[in-house]
């Protein structure tokens, strides 16, 4: 059946429709005036069907996870996932596109009569050009045609701010940039958003609605969507102003709870928080060889300790694959799931709904991630959706800024890109003072790498600004700060102790920083203090050192508190207008940027 003709069977009438908050919010509280009461804003759908009479009916709970904007297939090792053979190897497979989400989702619901969609956060921010430029609305639009049902908030959604998070749910043109397409007014998300644990703090009440539940034939499902408590340590401090973030298991036993007082026995709780799974592979079987065996995380201790109310975990945040079983507090298994990133993988879960009791027979929840092939045809009205805004985006898109000789790529504990990025930063601190020293980029703000046969009409090498935008599309600033030698080997050290014991964020240095981290020993002492050395140096404990940082980090980003300590501020730009700038003086077509090579941190393992 052609992709057009099965999203025009699966559009499913809409019974709510969100209701536009009054001109002028004036307070993050008032989000929660643009949404549906959660007790009665279940929306029947799937195709028309009469009560089934059996005891027991199979609802299809179809599920992604932080999709971040990527509309178009991500390029590189962003836009693969690995698959393990029966014979123990492993193969790459080319996976993700809105395109292919869509015909894959849409040939997945085919046959189902119950079946809802749901996400677990990070729909959007950290975009690609294509949607950051036009602060999500593509997402949104997107999202609006796969037949999302209900998504939890990650933190990236308060990238922008809980304001702008509000206009993206509700809909109206963007306060600064206006409307985009001439006669055209952003209509805003046509599923709610939920935020269980995210409160105004003038309020004490969420700022969107709790929960919400979808209902068929008698069938009603819960879903309690929350996101990661420590969404403060990995968000700019103005995304999360008047905000706070609470401890994401009383949350939603709180409302599992309440769920149960109104009827609603069967409940899936939407946590953007995960795990790290012991393989890379999307199908690794994470329950051999006990339940839970395969995954560590934060996500574990969750899952033990939430209610037995809930009957599944749809999870996110890390960009793993996994669907495991781990036991919830008595014991009883639960279904864990989270399906990667970018719209690689999407996961089929099936929830046996027992009509005698409204609750879900937990024995019978099978589930499984599932690839996103390139090789199924693609949803046409995807395609047009990604013209219309590539259109818009091209003239922006398509200017070249500079020139590589081969893949950059982002990954590994010191990453050739976050180093390029470093030392871009370094060159630009030195144009406002040129009294800085060093430069240190965070982890997580390095979004993707640079590809050399990059897609497109440019030629091989070529890095044109949505490839950068693509790299960096945060729009920090670039900040300098004095820090005396004491406190830089106090910021190494918190890289690996304190929150970042368990999952280390470690910073990526500019070239003339070396020193070596010893992950045999613990916390703070795997940063061995007496190589800490700046241009062969060692860093002198009473000195002062100029340091140049991107706002994030600049406030004690991710957990790194002493970075919010230094003196004598000066902010500087943008960051991608910092990196752009380097690209352009440093490489040509003739003389392009090599990788870096990665020796600034020797690593013991």
């Amino acid at each position: 059946m052609p992709a057009t003709s099965q999203s025009q069977q699966h559009r499913r009438r809409r019974t709510y429709r969100l209701v536009a908050a009054a001109a002028g919010l004036a307070t993050v509280g008032a989000l929660a005036a643009a949404l549906p009461s959660s007790a009665n804003a279940g929306e029947t759908k799937g195709k028309p069907g009469g009560q089934t009479s059996g005891r027991y009916q199979d609802v299809q709970l179809l599920s992604f996870n932080d999709l971040h904007g990527n509309l178009e297939p991500p390029s590189g090792s962003s836009g693969r996932v690995t698959e393990l053979q029966p014979d123990g190897t492993t193969k790459t497979i080319d996976a993700g596109g809105v395109e292919y989400l869509a015909t894959h989702l849409r040939n997945a619901r085919d046959g189902n009569k119950y079946s809802i969609t749901a996400a677990g956060g990070d729909m959007v921010g950290a975009s690609p050009l294509i949607s950051g430029l036009f602060h999500d609305e593509p997402t949104i639009e997107a999202l609006n045609k796969l037949d999302l049902d209900v998504t939890s908030v990650g933190n990236h959604e308060f990238d922008e701010g809980a304001k702008e998070l509000a206009r993206l749910q509700r809909g109206g043109c963007h306060p600064v940039a206006g409307c985009y397409v001439d006669g055209e007014t952003f209509e805003g998300a046509n599923f709610p958003y939920l935020a269980a644990n995210v409160l105004d703090e003038k309020t004490n009440k969420p700022i969107l609605k709790p929960y919400w539940v979808w209902k068929k034939n008698g069938v009603k499902v819960g879903f309690i969507g929350v996101t990661l408590e420590d969404t403060p340590g990995v968000v700019s401090a103005e995304g999360v102003k008047g905000l706070k973030f609470k401890d994401e298991v009383e949350t939603i036993n709180k409302y599992a709870k309440e769920l149960e007082k109104q009827g609603v026995k069967s409940v899936v709780a939407l946590i953007h928080e995960g795990g790290l799974p012991a393989s890379a592979a999307y199908n690794y079987d994470c329950d051999s060889p006990g339940a839970g065996d395969g995954i560590s995380g934060p996500i574990v201790d969750i899952a033990k300790n939430i209610t037995p109310k809930v009957d599944a975990l749809v999870t996110g945040h890390t960009h793993a694959a996994y669907a495991c079983t781990i036991n919830d507090p008595s014991g009883k298994p639960r279904t864990v799931t989270s399906a990667a990133s970018f719209g690689r993988l999407y996961t089929d879960t099936t929830l046996t709904y027992d009509r005698w009791t409204g609750d879900i027979a937990r024995t019978a929840v099978p589930s499984a991630n599932h690839v996103v092939t390139r090789t199924v045809p693609k949803a046409t009205d995807m395609t047009e959706l990604i013209a219309k805004w590539n259109t818009l985006a091209a003239p922006i898109g398509n200017r070249p800024i500079g020139y590589i000789s081969a893949d950059i790529p982002s990954t590994g504990t010191e990453s050739p890109m976050g180093d390029l990025i470093a030392d871009a930063q370094l060159a630009y601190g030195k144009e406002l003072d040129p009294e800085t020293d060093l430069a240190l980029m965070n982890p997580g703000g390095v979004r993707a790498g640079l590809t050399y046969a990059a897609k497109g009409t440019e030629g091989d090498g070529v890095v044109t600004y949505a490839e950068g935008f693509t790299v960096q599309p945060f729009s920090n600033t670039v900040n300098l700060q004095d820090f005396t030698g004491t406190q830089l080997i106090q910021i190494l050290k918190e890289q690996v102790s304190g929150s970042n014991t368990a999952a280390p964020k470690i910073l990526l240095p500019s070239t003339g920083l070396t020193y070596t981290l010893d992950m045999t020993k613990t916390g703070a002492d795997r940063v061995v203090a007496d190589t800490v050395k700046l241009n062969g140096t060692a860093i002198d404990p009473a000195a002062t050192y100029r340091v140049a940082t991107n706002s994030f980090l600049a406030g004690g980003g991710d957990g790194i508190t002493t970075l919010g300590l230094g003196t004598n501020d000066l902010v500087g730009g943008d960051d991608l207008a910092a990196l752009q700038q380097y690209l352009t003086a440093n490489s040509s077509a003739t003389s392009p940027i090599v990788p870096p090579v990665t020796n600034r941190i020797t690593v013991v393992q």
